[in-house]
């Protein structure tokens, strides 16, 4: 999948609330790295792993599935793997009437998914990151000395 950089900094600059499915309560595990940064940077970050509901992750209560959550969500960030992503989706086009985005991690990629939630008019992202997506996008890798292909006067 391609996708350009406008569509993907349109995403990230609409997205205020953010599900992560399957996330990690260990900190040396991408999910919690990846939900703890989008926190950082402003993002509303609601945890979803059945096995650690009623826990605390990062400020926020670890609720056990989409249908827990009380208020919208704008994007639905997946961390599992790509058979689970049907019931992912259509367990989220069920509850969140205004879903925005629908975002696979890298690795994980389901064409029947996509289109459906496609058709219901949710942009949907495949095997890429948000994380890294922001970074490169909002200038933060290139003070790593990436090369990212956005070009700004900002260092």
């Amino acid at each position: 999948m391609t996708y350009t950089d406008s569509f993907l900094k349109t995403v990230l600059q609409s997205s205020k609330r953010i599900a992560i499915v399957g996330v990690s309560m260990n900190p040396v595990r991408p999910s919690y790295f990846v939900a703890r940064y989008l926190g950082l940077k402003g993002y509303t970050i609601v945890p979803v792993n059945p096995g650690h509901a009623g826990k605390t992750l990062l400020g926020e209560t670890v609720v056990g599935s989409l249908s827990d959550i009380e208020k919208p969500v704008d994007m639905i960030d997946i961390f599992r793997r790509s058979e689970a992503v049907p019931e992912i989706v259509d367990e989220a086009l069920a509850c969140f009437a205004d879903l925005k985005t629908i975002w696979m991690q890298i690795g994980v990629e389901h064409a029947e998914a996509a289109a459906l939630a496609q058709a219901r008019g949710v942009a949907v992202i495949q095997n890429r990151c948000p994380k890294i997506e922001y970074q490169r996008l909002f200038g933060e890798l290139r003070q790593g000395g990436f090369a990212t292909g956005v070009i700004s006067s900002k260092l």
